[in-house]
This record gives structure tokens, sequence and C-alpha cells, in this order.
């Protein structure tokens, strides 16, 4: 298996990781913010969106139009980056979002589909953000697969909250 081949596996199992968390929270609980996670599911989902379009699609090949005409990046951007989970309350439904994310999970590992084994060690494409923590494609790509992490143990956080543990298929022996 190639470098390029192992993180767009990698890549899509932090995507079905984060896509069946949610699948489990329904969706007149992805609204709520509980007091011990100043967060609720839609910002996630909003932030994940903002991050995957970042971190996997627009630092590796740049603007994608077709994401573009489908998805209101900037104001998501500025509702799931920059503000609070507070801000965004009301203002898109899950559904929408769900759908969102999804388009951008595809658009990701269709671009990351199409990089060769050499360009992993080619600088980022120039953004007016500077990338947080890489400097490279494969940094970047590596960074996208970690921070979805990160968010699918907040997203396994609240839901365990306003709704129920995840259920992993492990049973104890009793």
């Amino acid at each position: 298996m190639s470098e390029i081949e192992l993180l767009i596996n990698q890549t899509i199992n932090a995507y079905e990781w984060t896509n069946r968390l949610l699948d489990e929270v329904p969706s007149d609980k992805w609204e709520v913010i509980p007091k011990v996670v100043d967060s609720n599911i839609n910002w996630q989902v909003g932030h994940l969106i903002i991050s995957h379009y970042f971190h996997s699609i627009m630092v590796i090949r740049g603007h994608q139009m077709d994401v573009l005409q489908k998805l209101p990046i900037k104001e998501y951007s500025e509702m799931f980056t920059v503000a609070g989970p507070h801000s965004s309350f009301g203002k898109v439904s899950p559904d929408i979002l769900f759908n969102a994310l999804n388009v951008m999970q595809q658009k990701s590992i269709a671009v990351l589909s199409s990089l060769t084994v050499a360009e992993l060690n080619n600088p980022l494409e120039p953004t007016p953000t500077p990338h947080p923590i890489a400097k490279t494609k494969f940094e970047a790509i590596d960074w996208n697969i970690k921070h979805t992490m990160y968010h699918c143990g907040q997203i396994g956080m609240i839901s365990r909250v306003v709704e129920k543990r995840y259920d992993f298929g492990l049973r104890l022996a009793k």
C-alpha cells in the first residue's frame, strides 16, 4: 500500500466514524449545548465541513468552484470557525449540514485520490490564511485525519450527554 493509499484509507475511516457517531444522535438534539461541553452537534458538523475543505481540499488543490457553488463556505466559515455554537443556533438545519458534510467528504476523497505519492511532499497551495500546522500536502492530509478524530471525540461526548453513549458493539461478559 502506498503512502497516498494509506492516507486515503485513514481519511475514509475518520469520515466513516464521524458519520456513525452522527447517525446515533437524533436531529432534534443537534442544537442542544450541554453545560459540560460548550458545543453542539450542529456546530461540530459545520466546523468539520469547513475544516475538511481547508485541510484536505483548498491547501491541496486550491479553491474548488463546484464546492463553492453548492455550499455557502464563507457563511459556514463565519458561523463554525470564528463564532461559537450559540451564534449559529437555529440558522442551519441538521439535515442540510449532514448533507453538506457528505458533499465535502466525497470531494475530499476525490481530491486526495487525484494526488500522486510524489506530490505529498510538495508545499501547500497558497491561501490567505496560512495553515496552522502543515507546510506540505502530506502534513495537511495527516492533520485533517487527526483533527477529524479529535472532533469525533467531542461528538461522542456530546452524544453521550444529550442522547446516549455510542455502542461500539462491545458486550462485557456477565
